[in-house]
C-alpha cells in the first residue's frame, strides 16, 4: 500500500534517508496527447533542485519546515516550444535522520517557459546509493500542456552523512534532476 505525500515532501525526505532499499517503480503506460493525439510532442529537461531544512535534520525526529525549489534550465521539446520550466513548495514535516522513505503518491505542478503548466500525478520511490539518495517517479500528464503523456522524473541528491545528523544538522542538499515527457 503507497503512502500518499506531496512529491516533492517525498524527494525531501529522501534526501534524510541513511539506508534505503530499492523497489521497482512502473509507470502507466504511454496514453495519447489529448490536444494532439496525432502529435510525437516530447520533452526532455535537465535542471536542478535544491532542498533546505529549518531547523537542522537530526537522528532525533522533530517537526522541520522544508522549501524544496526545482529548475530545468534546459528543456529540449520536439515541438520546439518548451525551453525550461520550474516547481516549488513549501511544508512542515515530522523528520529525523533515519526515517526511510517508502513507496508514494501524489502530484506536482509545473510551470513552463510558455507561461502554461503541466500537473503530473505519479508515484514513486528512492535508494540509497554510494553516498546518494535516488528518487525516481513515473506517472501521467493530468492536466495542462502534455495531457496524457507519460512523465518520469529521476532526482539525485546527497546523502546526509552520520555527523552532520549527530550535531548541528542536515540544512540542505542541492541536486542534478532530469524529466523525460513521452
Amino acid at each position: 500500500m503507497a503512502v500518499i505525500r506531496s512529491w516533492t515532501r517525498s524527494a525531501a525526505l529522501a534526501a534524510l534517508t541513511v539506508l534505503g532499499t530499492a523497489v521497482p517503480v512502473t509507470g502507466p503506460a504511454h496514453a495519447a496527447h489529448a490536444a494532439h493525439a496525432d502529435s510525437p510532442a516530447q520533452v526532455q529537461c535537465q535542471g536542478t533542485e535544491s532542498v533546505t531544512y529549518r531547523p537542522g535534520v537530526t537522528l532525533a525526529p522533530r517537526n522541520i519546515e522544508v522549501t524544496t525549489k526545482g529548475r530545468f534550465g534546459s528543456c529540449t521539446d520536439s515541438a520546439g516550444k518548451v525551453t525550461s520550466g520550474s516547481y516549488g513548495e513549501r511544508f512542515t514535516i515530522s523528520a529525523g535522520c533515519n526515517d526511510l522513505l517508502g513507496p508514494f503518491e501524489d502530484r506536482r505542478t509545473i510551470k513552463w517557459s510558455t507561461g502554461d503548466t503541466s500537473v503530473i500525478q505519479a508515484t514513486g520511490n528512492s535508494t540509497a546509493v554510494a553516498g546518494q539518495v535516488v528518487t525516481t517517479i513515473t506517472g501521467t500528464v493530468t492536466q495542462g500542456r502534455f495531457q496524457g503523456r507519460t512523465a518520469l522524473q529521476i532526482i539525485t541528491l546527497p546523502q546526509p552523512g552520520a555527523l552532520q545528523c549527530l550535531t548541528t544538522g542536515f540544512t540542505g542538499a542541492t541536486g542534478v534532476t532530469t524529466l523525460t515527457i513521452t
